[in-house]
């Protein structure tokens, strides 16, 4: 098939692209990946398309104070090794590896991946896991809207007819805090069947914080502290099993899901204790 007609607007500022999304029925087209095979199967059929590519100042990522800040037209690609990343936030990269194949990554973009809210999306749960700040341009001015309140369900966020993601800030981890990323997929960088992402505080070989995101078995990422069970595998369990509640579909059913995250949580806590020593030694 071929996507329905629509008029294609590429505009030269932030505000000329904002003006453009008032329009009735309007889409934004970034790295295209996700936007893309939806045109052309008809499942989104928008009047108006506005390739905010040519906007160079949303573009780079870089340090601004205690956060790192992603454009929202920096490519996965360049996410993935870019040394500011893996430097101040490594979690991001660990989730990137499982994102796709070099060829999407080349041209997909991060911040379109969360502005997407799919929660089988990677790059969903990194931004729910640290908190991230995602930045918003609409008419009445620049807004910021915290990672917990902006995903509300499955491909659907707290996003105003005609504003604008402009970037995403995530705070910064210093050496005392590891990181991991486990999923498990059908095929490499297919969507994950289930998949955690955890953070972990070691000061002086004590775990001073724990916490987990789970995604791929909810409308939108769970983040659940778990520092008060991480020691206890069968009480880890328990928790993490009785806030979870996954479908069955044509790829697994419930409870291989269940199974899945079971097995997920303590490899990623643990991977992410040894991160958090490594960064420290």
């Amino acid at each position: 098939m071929k996507p329905s007609r629509f008029q294609y607007v590429r505009p030269q500022s932030i505000p000329e692209a904002v003006m453009a999304l008032q329009r009735h029925n309007s889409k934004v087209l970034a790295g295209g990946q996700s936007l893309t095979p939806l045109l052309s199967m008809r499942l989104a059929s928008p009047d108006v398309l506005v390739d905010i590519n040519g906007l160079t100042e949303l573009s780079g990522i870089e340090l601004r104070g205690s956060e790192l800040w992603i454009g929202a037209i920096a490519r996965h690609q360049e996410v993935l090794t870019h040394v500011l990343v893996q430097t101040h936030v490594p979690l991001i990269q660990q989730a990137l590896a499982y994102v796709a194949h070099p060829v999407i990554r080349n041209r997909g973009t991060s911040v379109g991946s969360i502005a997407h809210a799919d929660p089988a999306g990677e790059l969903t749960a990194v931004a729910a896991l640290l908190g991230a700040r995602i930045h918003v341009s609409a008419q009445q001015g620049p807004r910021e809207i915290l990672a917990a309140d902006f995903f509300v369900g499955p491909l659907e966020s707290s996003l105003q007819h005609g504003e604008l993601v402009t970037g995403v800030s995530f705070p910064v981890l210093d050496a005392t805090w590891g990181s991991s990323c486990q999923e498990v997929a059908r095929r490499h960088g297919d969507y994950a069947l289930a998949g955690v992402c955890a953070l972990v505080q070691v000061l002086d070989g004590q775990i001073m914080a724990a916490r987990i995101a789970i995604f791929s078995v909810a409308g939108t990422p769970l983040v659940i502290d778990v520092i008060d069970v991480h020691e206890d595998h069968e009480k880890l369990n328990l928790k993490v099993q009785a806030l979870i509640d996954p479908d069955t579909d044509i790829h697994a059913t419930a409870d291989y899901r269940r199974q899945l995250v079971k097995t997920l949580v303590v490899q990623a806590l643990t991977e992410a204790r040894v991160h958090a020593e490594l960064r420290q030694s």
